[in-house]
């Protein structure tokens, strides 16, 4: 009985270690990890930009707080800090160009991106509205229930029943410009933009009117 004792006194120093190990390469891990977004200096930049760098201040095009009014641009305003960065972050690469926000966009650090997705994400979005009264009903229905006969999931399944979408996962949709909301399905559809393999898909099997027609309903969410 004796001659299990060394092994079983082995086998728990073995097993302390690694979690020691472990707890370490945790710890490193943390102190490595990305700085904390930084709110305020988001709001600065944008507000102001930062000439010396060639960023044009957001406001121009996003509006103030992040809730553009101008209906090509897209309000910003609450939409997801995560999926905000990310966004600014892939407008440097191939799949997602755009003249201005590519130039805008390969200007900021990876700090900037962040600090301005904390900013505008905290910010209160303005109301929206559907235009359209006639598309509406197939809006909300291609949104909640999708196309069966052409395999479109319901788009509540992943941007939720009111337009809020998922934190890190899928964007805020509610109150979102139609003609945005438009350009953006059509971008997908036609390959223009290439950030997103389950939008490209789901897009593609959408016509132009069932797209208007959801853009509309989703304008109107809060």
């Amino acid at each position: 009985m004796n001659r299990a004792f060394p092994s079983v006194a082995k086998f728990l120093s073995i097993a302390l270690f690694a979690l020691s190990s472990l707890t370490s390469v945790a710890q490193a891990n943390e102190e490595h990890a990305a700085p904390k977004a930084d709110a305020a200096k988001g709001s600065t930049l944008y507000s102001t930009g930062d000439a010396a760098r060639g960023i044009t201040a957001c406001l121009a095009c996003h509006g103030p707080a992040g809730n553009s009014s101008i209906s090509q641009n897209p309000k910003l305003a609450a939409q997801h800090e995560a999926y905000i960065a990310k966004q600014l972050h892939d407008f440097k690469g191939p799949n997602r160009n755009n003249a201005i926000m590519t130039a805008i966009a390969k200007a900021m650090t990876e700090e900037d991106m962040r600090n301005v997705a904390a900013y505008v994400s905290a910010q209160k979005p303005a109301p929206g509205a559907a235009h359209n009264k006639n598309t509406v009903e197939l809006g909300k229905k291609i949104y909640r229930a999708g196309i069966a006969e052409k395999n479109v999931p319901a788009c509540a399944g992943c941007h939720s029943p009111n337009g809020a979408g998922i934190p890190a996962q899928y964007p805020r949709l509610a109150a979102q410009h139609q003609d945005y909301t438009v350009a953006q399905l059509t971008n997908f559809r036609t390959g223009a933009r290439n950030n997103s393999a389950q939008m490209t898909v789901i897009a593609k099997r959408m016509s132009d009117e069932e797209i208007q027609a959801v853009a509309d309903y989703v304008a109107g969410l809060k």
